[in-house]
C-alpha cells in the first residue's frame, strides 16, 4: 500500500498569521496542523501542539513557532516506511510530495484507522 491511498488534503497558508488565527483556520477546517509556503516552497508546518505550546502568547507569528525542518515523502513511499519515518522522527503528521510538490498529508490517525493494511509486525 502507498501512502498516496490513505491521504488526505493539506491546508496552506501563504502568509504568516497570529496564533490566535492559525487556532480559528484549523478549527473551522477540523484539522490539526497547518503548512507555511512561501514562494511555492514549504517553510513550514504548525500543529495543535505547537499553538498549546504558546497558548499565553496568542499573538505570536505562525513562523516563529513552527517547525521548519519538515520531513515530506514521495506520494509512491509504501505505508510502512512512511510508518518507520514517523517513528523514527517521532512526528505524528508526515507530509506527501509528487515530483517536488505538496499533494497531501497522512497522520498518525490516518495509519490507525488503515492499521489492517500493515505488516503485523511493525506493531510489535
Amino acid at each position: 500500500m502507498k501512502v498516496g491511498n490513505i491521504m488526505n488534503k493539506v491546508v496552506v497558508i501563504e502568509h504568516d498569521m497570529i496564533l490566535k488565527k492559525a487556532a480559528a483556520v484549523m478549527s473551522s477546517f477540523n484539522i490539526g496542523c497547518l503548512t507555511f509556503f512561501k514562494n511555492n516552497k514549504i517553510e513550514g508546518i504548525i500543529t495543535e501542539r505547537d499553538i498549546l505550546k504558546n497558548i499565553s502568547n496568542p499573538t505570536k507569528k505562525v513562523s516563529s513557532v513552527m517547525t521548519k525542518d519538515v520531513i515530506t515523502v514521495d506520494i509512491n513511499e509504501n505505508l510502512e516506511s512512511a510508518v518507520s519515518i514517523m517513528a523514527s522522527h517521532k512526528i505524528k503528521k508526515l507530509l506527501i510530495t509528487e515530483k517536488e510538490k505538496l499533494v497531501g498529508i497522512v497522520t498518525a490517525t490516518d495509519i490507525l484507522a488503515n492499521s489492517d493494511l500493515l505488516n503485523e509486525d511493525l506493531f510489535f
